[in-house]
């Protein structure tokens, strides 16, 4: 079976609302990914670049794929909303089908055809407790003991949500990496800073771990939404402006449905000759 070192591997750039992936296809050829690899493809100059890389493993237990992320400093990540939805928008493309159900760390997530060229995904339901979020020691995680009370939330990976008057006045580059590592989480944390602008509307800017700021989050606007949700700042239902753009989060009885847009910019080909160089 031929892997990396042997062959060109195509690739697909896509994005949703800015949040930027490269997927790799693996079903018909196993591709041996690995740390050093997935931090070779993230660099912007040397490479191709992205927030987290997917990988696109055959489907099993009933799944029409199987997905695996990957952050840019190469370590791996549970969840990946707006990643779902790229890819759950490219198998019903290449099936010709409305609906299509993914199994990623999170669970088996099912996703769907929202009309309007927009993709919906049901992330599941929130994880609410200290240990499943996880934090490091038993706390309320509607409000934890770090300055500026913020609320934990696990989507498949941690989240730390402040709610602030001016999302735009924080210095995210500076307070995100500090909250990433901070001990109360053990995996470390993607970190929010959200305003309310109504009962239906957020604003939100995101620090994702292992990559840094980014123009959007799938699984930090779900966190983000339930936490305003269950400290009685918003309904279930609310408009999340991000920095590239709008997603829509509806946390319902069966889980957390995000929908936005989705675009598949290009597809392209790494070389042989590269593949042996970063492997």
């Amino acid at each position: 079976m031929m892997t990396h070192a042997t062959r060109d591997i195509a690739f697909m750039k896509m994005h949703g609302l800015g949040n930027d992936f490269v997927v790799l296809d693996s079903r018909a050829h196993r591709i041996d990914m690995t740390a050093a690899l997935a931090r070779a493809i993230g660099d912007r100059h040397r490479g191709v670049g992205f927030d987290q890389l997917a990988l696109i493993q055959n489907g099993a237990d009933g799944s029409d794929a199987q997905l695996v992320f990957y952050n840019s400093d190469g370590s791996t990540a549970g969840a990946c909303g707006n990643a779902t939805r790229c890819i759950a928008r490219f198998l019903m493309d290449e099936s010709g089908r409305s609906d299509v159900v993914l199994k990623t760390e999170r669970g088996y997530l099912a996703a769907r055809d929202a009309g309007d060229g927009l993709t919906s995904v049901n992330m599941g339901q929130p994880q609410l407790d200290w240990q499943d979020v996880p934090l490091a020691r038993e706390v309320d995680t509607l409000e934890l003991p770090i300055d500026g009370a913020p609320t934990a939330t696990g989507m498949g990976n941690p989240h730390c949500t402040f709610f602030v008057g001016d999302a735009e006045s924080v210095d995210l580059e500076i307070r995100g990496a500090e909250i990433e590592h901070h001990p109360l989480y053990p995996r470390r944390t993607n970190v929010q800073f959200a305003s309310v602008i109504g009962k239906n509307h957020l604003r939100m800017r995101v620090w994702e771990r292992g990559v840094g700021v980014t123009l959007a989050s799938g699984s930090s606007s779900c966190a983000t939404a339930v936490a305003a949700a269950r400290r009685g700042l918003t309904d279930r239902t609310v408009a999340i402006d991000l920095d590239g753009g709008r997603i829509e989060i509806d946390w319902r009885e069966d889980g957390v449905w995000m929908t936005g847009p989705t675009a598949h910019v290009f597809s392209g080909m790494f070389t042989r000759d590269w593949l042996e160089q970063v492997r």
